[in-house]
């Protein structure tokens, strides 16, 4: 049977499927949320990780296979899935490729940008054959993207800068490279690590004050930085920095797809309060 659906994917694997999708695995938590923006019901989404928890409801009786960075690749092929969901930053390469060795396809997303997110998402429209949806939904992000650019004004010039870290022992952040570097772009703020040369640089609190931040965001995942973190920063930074130091979701920063809707809108207003704040 010829294939009716034929695109590559983020990394330019060209997946193949003789009729539309739906047996679905998604590895990715962002994007099982987004698969029920686009239509799809828990009995089309057989699979999903652990971590996957959003739309709650929906996800509760779905059959988990594993964590993003170790599936259960057997649970994933008894499950005789149409097609699988991945991403390159959070699923391991060799897994993937495991799993297209057991002959199951696999669409692999990649953004880096805020404009790379709509991009996957209207791919993903394309193999799952919910161009429509897909389109609907690219469209309320690009809106929700264009307003918040047209609130910055000046400081879309006048950005404040900015050490967001990911991780705890050892310290670590992202370089320009990345999709969390151009949601803060896009808000008005500068990356004191934009320009580190590995993408997740490892570094101390030393070097980043070093850069002269303005403010310190501790998002709440990867790393689940807390109110404890905060408490144990302010002991340690500089007198004016320890004031300007926060919780922000770490969904609003790192997640794609139908959470960018409201997430990006949310983290906009945190980061326009925080700049206000300062000057």
């Amino acid at each position: 049977m010829a294939a009716m659906v034929q695109i590559a994917d983020d990394l330019g694997f060209r997946v193949e499927l003789a009729r539309p999708p739906r047996r679905i695995i998604s590895l990715v938590p962002s994007w099982t949320e987004t698969l029920f923006a686009l239509g799809f019901k828990p009995d089309e989404v057989v699979g999903i990780t652990k971590y996957c928890v959003e739309p709650a409801a929906e996800v509760a009786t779905i059959a988990k296979v594993g964590g993003t960075k170790n599936p259960d690749i057997r649970a994933i092929t008894q499950l005789e899935p149409d097609l699988i969901i991945a991403n390159a930053e959070e699923n391991r390469r060799e897994d993937v490729e495991r799993m297209r060795a057991a002959g199951i396809p696999v669409f692999t997303t990649y953004p880096k940008t805020v404009p790379g997110a709509v991009e996957s998402i209207l791919r993903l429209g394309r193999v799952l054959v919910r161009e429509p949806e897909a389109a609907n939904l690219a469209k309320q992000i690009t809106l929700c993207v264009s307003e918040i650019e047209a609130t910055l004004g000046v400081w879309g010039k006048l950005r404040l800068r900015v050490f967001c870290p990911i991780w705890k022992k050892p310290w670590m952040s992202f370089n320009g490279d990345t999709y969390a570097h151009d949601v803060l772009r896009m808000l008005g703020y500068n990356n004191v690590y934009a320009s580190a040369g590995e993408r997740y640089p490892v570094t101390t609190l030393e070097d980043a004050v070093e850069l002269r931040p303005d403010i310190v965001i501790l998002p709440d995942e990867p790393y689940e930085f807390d109110e404890d973190d905060v408490g144990e920063l302010k002991k340690l930074l500089p007198p004016a920095l320890s004031r300007r130091v926060l919780i922000v979701s770490g969904r609003d920063l790192h997640w794609y797809g139908v959470h960018m809707v409201r997430g990006l809108k949310s983290l906009a207003a945190r980061m326009a309060r925080v700049r206000a704040a300062v000057l």
